[in-house]
């Protein structure tokens, strides 16, 4: 299935574009994500928890406007054409 990946921050910046249209077998958000970083290895480590049971860190991603961890987390269906975007954690003041 295809769907748009939309990167903010330093994530655009390992991927060199905002927004791909992307080509996966994934089924889950969690298997997206492990398949956009080892397809992107620069972003290795940033989405996914080291144990890969969760987002790393403060990563937030959405489908579709809906943050995941209102869905079903890592285990949320993923559907043709949605739109993920993935936002890396901001600090600062």
């Amino acid at each position: 299935m295809q769907l748009e990946c939309v990167f903010f921050g330093p994530f655009r910046e390992a991927v060199g574009r905002k927004t791909v249209r992307y080509e996966t077998d994934a089924t889950t958000v969690g298997e997206l994500l492990s398949n956009l970083e080892a397809d992107y290895p620069s972003l290795e480590g940033d989405l996914l928890a080291a144990d890969g049971t969760d987002l790393a860190g403060d990563t937030v991603v959405t489908i579709d406007t809906r943050h995941v961890t209102h869905l079903e987390g890592l285990g949320t269906p993923l559907e043709a054409g949605a739109v993920v975007r993935l936002v890396p954690s901001v600090y600062g003041g």
